[in-house]
C-alpha cells in the first residue's frame, strides 16, 4: 500500500516558536487553517483511492485533516501511537531557550540517545510511530494492497518513520526536513518500502492504481504510473498551501 504522511498544518505554538508536545487546546492558526483547506485539492488526483485517513490524537491534526474527511466518505482512525513526542519537561517552552539546553545537542547530533527529561526518548518514538505506520499498513491493504491511505501526525514523528523506510540510522534523522502541511509518500511492498516523496509542500507524487495499463506504464514495484498535465510517471497533485 501507499501511505501519504501529512504533518499538521501551522499551529499557534508553530507560530510562536514553542515546543507544544502533547499540550491539549493547541489548534491551527490561520495559516494552518488555510493549509489544511489546500490539503482536499492537493489530493483531487487520489482521493478516490484513498480508503482511510488515520491521525494523532491532537487537536492540530484532528483540524488538518477535517477537510478532507469532508470531502471523502472514509474512516477516521485515531492512532494514540501516531501522537507527538512527550517532551517532558520541555513542554511549553520557546525554542530560543532550549537551544541552550546541553542535551539540545544531543538531539540534534545523536538522536538515538536523547531522552527529554520527564519524557520518552527518541528511539522510542520511532518504535512506536513505525509500528504503528506498518501495521495500519497491513490492516488496510486488502487483497490487491493498491489501496493510498493517509496518516496525519507530527515533524519528529515523520521524520522518524521516513528514516525507517529510507534504511536510516534514527541519528542521521535531522537530515530530514518535515515542514508544517508537508506530504511524504511511502509504499510497502514486501521486499523493502520505496520513499516516492519527502516534504512536498507545492507537488505530490502519488502511486495509484489503474485497472488496465501496459507493461511501460509499470514503475519498478508495480504500481501504475498515472499522470496528470501529461509529466512524469506517478500522479501529480498540485497545491496552493503556504510553506512556513
Amino acid at each position: 500500500m501507499t501511505v501519504i504522511l501529512l504533518r499538521h498544518g501551522r499551529s499557534v505554538a508553530n507560530a510562536r516558536s514553542q515546543l507544544a508536545g502533547r499540550t491539549p487546546g493547541i489548534g491551527l492558526d490561520d495559516t494552518g487553517r488555510a493549509q489544511a483547506e489546500a490539503v482536499v485539492d492537493r489530493l483531487a488526483a487520489c482521493r478516490e483511492h484513498i480508503v482511510a485517513v488515520a491521525r494523532s490524537p491532537l487537536q492540530r491534526c484532528a483540524e488538518t485533516v477535517a477537510p478532507l474527511l469532508s470531502s471523502i466518505d472514509v474512516p477516521e482512525i485515531v492512532v494514540d501511537d501516531l501522537i507527538e513526542v512527550d517532551y517532558g519537561d520541555w513542554t511549553n517552552q520557546p525554542i530560543k531557550e532550549l537551544l541552550a539546553q546541553p542535551l539540545w545537542k544531543t538531539v540534534q547530533r545523536h538522536p538515538s540517545a536523547a531522552v527529554f527529561p520527564g519524557g520518552e526518548g527518541l528511539a522510542d518514538v520511532q518504535t512506536r510511530a513505525v509500528a504503528a505506520i506498518r501495521r495500519l499498513d497491513r490492516e488496510l491493504g486488502g487483497p490487491n494492497g493498491d489501496q493510498v491511505w493517509v496518516a496525519c501526525s507530527h515533524g519528529d514523528v515523520i521524520k522518524s518513520v521516513i528514516a525507517d523506510a529510507m534504511g536510516m540510522h534514527l541519528d542521521s534523522f535531522q537530515r530530514i526536513i518535515v515542514e508544517p502541511a508537508s506530504m511524504s509518500v511511502v509504499s510497502y511492498h514486501p521486499s523493502r518500502p520505496s520513499v516516492h516523496t519527502v516534504n512536498s509542500t507545492a507537488v505530490v507524487a502519488v502511486p495509484v492504481p489503474k485497472p488496465e495499463h501496459s507493461a511501460h506504464d509499470t514503475d519498478r514495484d508495480g504500481h501504475h504510473a498515472a499522470t496528470i498535465g501529461g509529466s512524469t510517471g506517478r500522479s501529480e497533485i498540485m497545491t496552493g498551501a503556504t510553506e512556513v
